[in-house]
């Protein structure tokens, strides 16, 4: 007998259980190409508010790919994508089914619907985008309508630059989190911006480094406030690659819950996020946030 009666479970009329599914555990393989999770790797595109799945390609880069796969001969052969072992290649694989890239079918960058299958996503992704602009509930609805404001103090995105690359940061400096998932299966509330070890120093360094001299650039108001990590060790440059925190890059075994954010900056793309002026480094001295 029970202490405690057992609770009353929905059955079908076979009896099996109804809408019963078997728990999964998060679990990285062995010889898996990266450590990141794939559940926790789907989001909405920032353009159009569709749905995405973010995949790492060879070479530390990442790629949004759309959700569904299609079938091999309605996709163009230059814009075919097949995954393997978690990694997302730029080919097709041999198999009747492939995927494409989100930037292929939205229709935010994507003006004109292409033909055949693709333009009858497209035209599916544009709708729903409507929905969400008339709803309220897409960000870049509400950005779009609001007046121009001022440059702020301190950028929203700024340009960081470490290992000799510049990259465009997803969000300001303090608020960088780690992207490490903790015992509890959460992602890891702390930033990567420590005060506890030697900080980035801002920087105004010529947009076009290659192409223009520094004095020139200075003069020309072509220079580009940069918080500059060259100067900091190798391995702190790594963990800032890696947009970890200072607890979880001394345990590399830990997974990853999330992606890194950096993009390789590009002066043409990003030219709204380029300032000329320093802003004032408060944020150098501030702490990880109370728990």
């Amino acid at each position: 007998m029970r202490t405690t009666p057992t609770p009353a479970v929905a059955r079908a009329w076979d009896g099996s259980l109804k809408n019963y599914r078997t728990p999964r555990t998060l679990r990285v393989a062995p010889d898996s190409a990266t450590r990141l999770l794939r559940t926790a790797q789907t989001s909405r595109c920032s353009a159009c508010g569709n749905r995405i799945e973010w995949y790492c390609r060879p070479g530390d880069r990442t790629v949004p790919l759309h959700p569904r796969e299609l079938p091999t001969e309605a996709v163009p052969p230059g814009q075919r994508w097949h995954v393997s072992s978690g990694l997302a290649y730029p080919a097709g694989d041999g198999s009747p089914w492939c995927r494409v890239r989100h930037h292929a079918i939205c229709p935010a960058t994507v003006p004109e619907a292409p033909p055949g299958l693709l333009g009858r996503i497209h035209r599916a992704l544009a709708v729903n985008t409507r929905r969400l602009t008339d709803t309220g509930t897409l960000p870049n609805a509400l950005t779009l309508e609001s007046p121009q404001a001022s440059e702020p103090a301190e950028p929203s995105r700024p340009v960081v630059q470490f290992l000799y690359t510049r990259y465009l940061a997803p969000a300001p400096l303090p608020q960088i989190l780690c992207v490490a998932q903790t015992r509890v299966r959460n992602r890891c509330p702390h930033p990567v911006l420590d005060s506890d070890v030697l900080p980035g120093v801002w920087t105004l360094q010529p947009l076009y480094p290659l192409t223009a001299s520094p004095q020139a650039a200075l003069t020309d108001d072509l220079n580009l406030a940069v918080y500059d990590l060259t100067r900091l060790p190798y391995s702190e440059q790594l963990r800032w690659r890696a947009q970890r925190c200072t607890t979880h890059a001394a345990t590399p075994a830990a997974a990853d819950i999330a992606l890194a954010s950096w993009e390789p900056f590009n002066p043409h793309t990003h030219s709204t996020h380029i300032h000329h002026d320093l802003p004032p480094a408060t944020h150098v001295k501030e702490g990880r946030p109370q728990q």
